[in-house]
């Protein structure tokens, strides 16, 4: 099986309806079903949790309004990575890049299929190892302390699932996509099936939407640490809607459809995540919504018993690897375009002949997921990328308006609602939460919350891009010379 550089390459097939499916799988995943509660834990109000959706949402959909202009203007397979390339150079781009595949995009992977594993637990029980044994290899690290073998079954199911996904994926981009397409419309029914349940059923309570909290909301910096914690689960609940840039050489007409898709995607899930929050809360209170370990479950149970458990956790399985699909496919284009242009391990670059899919790419990023699921939980592999995530959103944001001085007579087939301040009120939100993200790290790791201080080993992870870039530039630049 050739897999030639040269005489094969991507092919443009995605149009409208897939594309926006991909947008709405790539945030509609496990986040909504797994961080309510503990948002709920965290302020204590319900009016704050729908709030902190809200602000989320608005600030999410500023980033993708920003984000499409550019999107507009540069259609290239590697999205964001191209788009640095223009905006800042080839440093900044290859770290970017580099950061997708060390803990962005394969942290993600992991970390949903991760909720996927979990919910499957809930229908199959899967093996397990006693505490001591886990304890007895832990590893330990400046900052960190690691448990490989901690629940087991669920990571060797996790594994297994991302390796199924990448062989769906690496046998076309138009299987791929019809997966993604049929997980969407699966995923947004259930949740659209739960809402109505809850708001029409004999089970829900207006008033839980302003009962107070037997605990007390918090106030002063209390409050303001626990709303960038809150902003923290919801912000990564709405990771993903940038994705779909990492495909745009796939797409049909990608001036115009890159640009719709990331909006009305956007929007869409905007919607589902509000009303989903307001159905939790129309069955649990804030306080039971707080305790509950599984809180979509928990709400499908109160309304129909454990048939309604039942329900949601394959609703929960089939959002889940939807998300985790259109994550695979997108991000492995990525690594494709940086293996072409010489900055990333060369096979990377290679294309099956057959199936005109990133084949090499794809099992390379799979090696990767795996190694990262045995190395950590949900909560910490989702709280490391979304920091090492939104400083890049922030640098892409202000990007808008260095492209707007270097190129200023560019094809724009889309310019950004409200600049500029849309994308300033983005930029500003995106500096805060990082700031607040690094407090709230450091004083729940020494007041023994957490084991990881996620932020900093993030910050770790992505400095080991600094020598691969000199490394990579190095081979490069000889190659040029030798060619």
């Amino acid at each position: 099986m050739s897999t030639s550089p040269q005489s094969a390459s991507l092919l443009p097939r995605l149009g409208l309806v897939t594309t926006t499916s991909m947008v709405v799988g790539g945030m509609i995943g496990s986040g909504v079903f797994r961080n309510p509660s503990a948002m709920a834990g965290f302020l204590h109000s319900a009016e704050l949790l729908i709030g902190v959706w809200i602000v989320a949402g608005i600030v999410t959909m500023f980033g993708a309004l920003t984000n499409a202009e550019v999107a507009g203007m540069i259609p290239a397979t590697g999205g964001q990575y191209q788009y640095f390339r223009a905006m800042y150079g080839e440093f900044t781009a290859f770290l970017y890049g580099w950061a997708l595949f060390i803990v962005i995009q394969s942290g993600s992977i992991a970390s949903i299929t991760f909720v996927f594993s979990e919910y499957f637990d809930t229908l199959v029980p899967l093996w397990n190892l006693d505490e001591a044994t886990v304890s007895s290899f832990a590893v330990s690290l400046p900052f960190a302390t690691i448990y490989p073998l901690q629940s087991i079954g669920i990571k060797l199911l996790t594994v297994a699932a991302v390796g199924l996904l990448t062989l769906i994926n690496a046998y076309g981009v138009r299987e791929g996509g019809r997966v993604q397409v049929v997980f969407t419309v699966a995923k947004v029914a259930a949740i659209v099936l739960l809402v109505v349940l809850a708001v029409f059923g004999p089970s829900g309570s207006a008033s839980n939407l302003t009962q107070p909290s037997n605990l007390g909301v918090p106030a002063g910096s209390a409050l303001m640490l626990a709303l960038a914690m809150a902003m923290n689960k919801a912000l990564w609940s709405y990771d993903g809607w940038n994705n779909l840039t990492y495909v745009s050489g796939e797409v049909r007409d990608p001036q115009r459809t890159v640009p719709r898709s990331l909006m009305l995607g956007t929007a869409i899930c905007i919607g589902v995540y509000v009303a989903i929050n307001i159905a939790y809360l129309l069955i649990l209170p804030i306080d039971t919504l707080a305790a509950s370990q599984a809180v979509a479950r928990d709400a499908a149970y109160a309304m129909l018993g454990p048939t309604g458990a039942v329900f949601v956790s394959l609703a929960v399985i089939i959002s889940t690897i939807g998300t985790s699909n259109g994550t695979i496919l997108a991000s492995s284009r990525v690594y494709y375009a940086m293996a072409r242009e010489r900055m990333f391990f060369r096979a990377a670059g290679h294309i099956n002949q057959k199936h005109h899919t990133p084949t090499v790419s794809l099992t390379m990023q799979f090696v990767w997921t795996s190694v990262l699921v045995f190395s950590g939980t949900f909560d910490m592999l989702t709280d490391m990328l979304i920091f090492i995530s939104w400083g890049f959103y922030a640098l892409g944001a202000f990007g808008v308006f260095v492209l707007r001085r270097k190129m200023p007579n560019a094809e724009r087939p889309y310019r950004t609602w409200g600049y500029p301040v849309v994308p300033i009120i983005f930029i500003a939100f995106a500096i805060a939460f990082l700031g607040y993200t690094v407090v709230s790290d450091v004083t729940n790791y020494y007041a023994g919350t957490a084991p990881v201080i996620n932020s900093v080993w993030g910050m770790i992870l992505l400095a080991t891009g600094v020598p691969m870039y000199y490394i990579f530039s190095k081979k490069k630049a000889d190659r040029d010379i030798q060619e």
